[in-house]
């Protein structure tokens, strides 16, 4: 039994050592017709780094030819396979604009969007290949509405939708954290939270936003000079109107209720201090 398996471990290696090397000759030495046979030999055997190496060698020969919507298709699939997903995207979408009438238009189409988002990095890092995945699945949704995979191109473009909103929450709460050390940094906070709350409606980071905008709103009246506060008193009554009109049972009411109460009690003072002035510029 043993010298069977020696046997067939023996066999296994040589067919090995002959592809490769039938490989290597092919690759350096074949007609373009052979190195389109063998790349598509390496592709069905799963071979897909080898199958790339030999489709990039070819493309230029087949560009305009029917084999050519074939390559294009296994080229972006084995970059798929091969784990190389940025590549793969932009591969599936070139098929998908190239070929609109293949039968493996609305394949490419899916395996585009999904391979941007495979490539797309957590939610904290560049989000190039999240925005290119979030329009790749919009696109396929309203393209293909009767698809098999609607529910689940649906589903990743929530997730999608979400990482970004978590990434532009995340900045925007950034900004108000470090404002102590730099003042400029309530306005950007507060810009920030209103660009989350106008490009992401219905948010679900809406209800924390508004209170973030609150208490930057808030921070930034406490740290201003008194001739810069009344304008951003209103500012800031107005977030804290937002939240509550929004979210009338916050879970943040109590926090929003002291805010406002502060905010109203700089108010009378501002008041004050505006009405003295006007008595002594009166008197004079």
């Amino acid at each position: 039994m043993q010298k069977i398996k020696n046997l067939m471990l023996l066999a296994f290696l040589s067919f090995l050592l002959f592809s490769c090397g039938e490989y290597q000759k092919v690759l350096n030495k074949g007609t373009v017709e052979d190195q389109y046979k063998m790349a598509v030999k390496m592709y069905e055997i799963k071979k897909y780094g080898k199958a790339i190496r030999l489709f990039e060698k070819i493309t230029p020969a087949y560009r305009g030819k029917p084999q050519m919507e074939r390559i294009q298709f296994m080229v972006a699939q084995s970059n798929f396979n091969e784990k190389n997903y940025t590549t793969a995207g932009y591969y599936f979408d070139r098929f998908a604009k190239n070929y609109p009438s293949s039968s493996k238009l609305e394949e490419a189409s899916f395996a585009s969007a999904l391979s941007y988002k495979l490539a797309s990095p957590e939610f904290s890092k560049d989000p190039t290949d999240t925005n290119k995945a979030l329009e790749a699945f919009q696109s396929f949704i309203n393209t293909f509405p009767t698809s098999e995979k609607i529910d689940e191109a649906n589903q990743h473009y929530k997730e999608l939708r979400y990482k970004l909103q978590k990434k532009y929450f995340e900045i925007a709460k950034t900004y108000y954290t470090t404002a102590d050390y730099d003042m400029r940094n309530y306005k950007a906070a507060i810009q920030a939270f209103d660009n989350l709350l106008s490009d992401y409606l219905g948010s679900e980071f809406k209800e924390e936003a508004l209170l973030y905008r609150l208490k930057a709103a808030h921070d930034f009246v406490l740290k201003s000079y008194d001739r810069r506060k009344p304008e951003r008193i209103k500012d800031a009554l107005e977030a804290h109107e937002k939240l509550i009109r929004n979210y009338p049972e916050s879970k943040y009411l109590e926090e929003a209720k002291k805010i406002y109460a502060t905010l109203n009690k700089e108010k009378d003072r501002i008041n004050i201090l505006i009405e003295n002035s006007k008595e002594l510029e009166d008197s004079k």
